[in-house]
């Protein structure tokens, strides 16, 4: 028999692509701001990430109760490792963490569908923001292959 789903499962999924989200984009700005001087894409990724805290503002609920719903120690997933130790270099934790905030505000987009429709299309127009500050800061990353 399928399981219900209960509110304090969702608010931990929630809660878990909040912080993925704003770590992913958080390192990428660090290499923007520190690796690429480039004020203009470290304000886009700081601007995102400001559009992420005022969304999950209108969810249904609080942050208090999407971290109540944590459960780190019994996280199946905590040690289950693919490729995440593996970096050859500045590019490749760019492109980990920007494919991690992508992914991550899609899951919030759709799991806000549930309980909040509106703010579901604040996370889709998020993404799209993502798409395209990763379009323009990718033209700048071959200055990366300087910092290996």
């Amino acid at each position: 028999m399928p399981k219900i789903t209960a509110r304090k499962d969702i608010n931990r999924i929630i809660d878990a692509n909040i912080n993925r989200v704003k770590e992913g984009l958080r390192v990428c700005e660090e290499i923007t701001r520190f690796i690429l001087d480039d004020r203009k894409a470290t304000e886009a990724l700081k601007r995102i990430r400001h559009n992420i805290d005022t969304a999950v503002r209108s969810l249904p609920g609080t942050l208090a109760q999407f971290i109540e719903a944590r459960n780190s120690p019994g996280d199946i997933g905590r040690d289950i490792y693919v490729n995440e130790l593996k970096r050859d270099d500045i590019r490749d934790i760019f492109f980990a963490n920007i494919q991690r905030a992508k992914e991550s505000v899609r899951v919030l987009e759709e799991f806000s569908k549930l309980c909040a429709k509106n703010t579901a299309k604040d996370f889709k127009k998020i993404r799209y923001g993502i798409y395209e500050a990763e379009k323009k800061i990718v033209k700048k990353i071959p200055a990366l292959y300087y910092h290996r």
